[in-house]
């Protein structure tokens, strides 16, 4: 066998989005009156929880995704909005 297998992911419907989850995150740390960027680069640097608060379930809303995940989808925005 000398070709290259295809794997597609098929993406669970019920999952919710990076870009989702961090508008919700955003969200709830300006109503919450937290800097967003600042708390949110925290989290993702960090790994810890306690960047995010619990308001609006947002603690537990963001982390159902992976941070490298996240952070692939804003490079990934960054660089489309950007080219």
């Amino acid at each position: 066998m000398d070709t290259t297998v295809k794997f597609d992911v098929v993406a669970d419907p019920e999952q919710v989005s990076s870009r989702e989850i961090l508008f919700t995150v955003h969200d709830a740390l300006v109503e919450k009156e937290y800097h967003p960027i600042n708390q949110i680069v925290g989290y993702l640097l960090s790994g810890d929880p306690a960047y995010i608060p619990r308001h609006n379930n947002a603690r537990s809303l963001i982390r159902k995704k992976e941070r490298d995940e996240i952070i692939e989808e804003l490079v990934r925005f960054y660089l489309q909005q950007n080219r």
